[in-house]
């Protein structure tokens, strides 16, 4: 196994709050309040980010490297964007691969319906 993967390896399993975040940014570049707003309506109402937990992410993903800040085309200079970053998208895949493979293990234990092939 390669050094890279062992080293995400070890970052997981995600927080859920955490993983959110990143799917958020996968779709695009986005400011707090959006990415709070996609995370509800990704998940149709079940999660919601508090700013709390919202903007603590945040902090620690930028010092972490996750994410990173960009420049706004916003007129509220206090209004920061973020985008994912290489390593924050090669985490989020390896969480997603994590969570994939546990779909698996439930369909394989009859917690889930197979997949139909058509």
């Amino acid at each position: 196994m390669p050094r890279g993967d062992a080293d995400l390896k070890a970052l997981l399993p995600l927080a859920a709050s955490a993983f959110h975040i990143l799917l958020a940014l996968a779709a695009g570049e986005r400011h707090g309040y959006s990415i709070s707003k996609e995370v509800e309506s990704a998940t149709e109402g079940m999660v919601k980010l508090p700013p709390g937990t919202l903007y603590r992410q945040i902090k620690q993903m930028l010092v972490d490297g996750w994410i990173a800040e960009t420049a706004s085309d916003d007129e509220d200079q206090r209004r920061r964007t973020y985008k994912l970053t290489d390593r924050g998208r090669k985490i989020a895949q390896a969480e997603a691969a994590r969570l994939e493979e546990l779909v698996r293990i439930a369909r394989e234990r009859r917690l889930l319906p197979a997949v139909a092939f058509g």
